[in-house]
């Protein structure tokens, strides 16, 4: 299941090449992540667990300005035992500005430690629409 969010450039997100920074465009693949995880699960699910990141692979393939709407879109491919790979593109109109491909593991909350992803938290990426 994809998921997506809509929204505009703010000021704060342009840098002093007047486009937006590359450190944002990795905070929106992150804020599309958690956005992602806390719609397609439940409340306990989430007080159970967290996730972390592993590795970021990003493509910046146009610039974007402020004020313009911007779409983020995120899914999940393959999971390991303790990890999750999740693709994200950012685009404006039809342009695709960045391609993310990131690597996630599921932490329990109290331990803090890695834990295995169940079948049970499979299924949520599978069926919400």
């Amino acid at each position: 299941m994809k998921f997506s969010h809509r929204f505009f450039v703010k000021k704060s997100d342009i840098d002093e090449q007047g486009h937006v920074n590359n450190v944002v465009f990795v905070r929106w693949i992150q804020d599309i992540a958690v956005a992602h995880w806390l719609f397609a699960t439940n409340i306990q699910q989430q007080e159970k667990f967290t996730w972390i990141v592993l590795r970021h692979e990003i493509e910046y393939k146009k610039q974007a300005f402020e004020n313009e709407e911007i779409i983020a879109t995120t899914w999940v491919g393959e999971p390991t035992r303790i990890s999750w790979e999740r693709l994200t593109e950012i685009t404006h109109g039809k342009d695709l500005l960045v391609k993310a491909r990131s690597v996630w593991c599921l932490v329990d909350r109290k331990t803090l430690k890695p834990t295995r992803i169940t079948t049970e938290i499979k299924s949520c990426f599978e069926t919400k629409q």
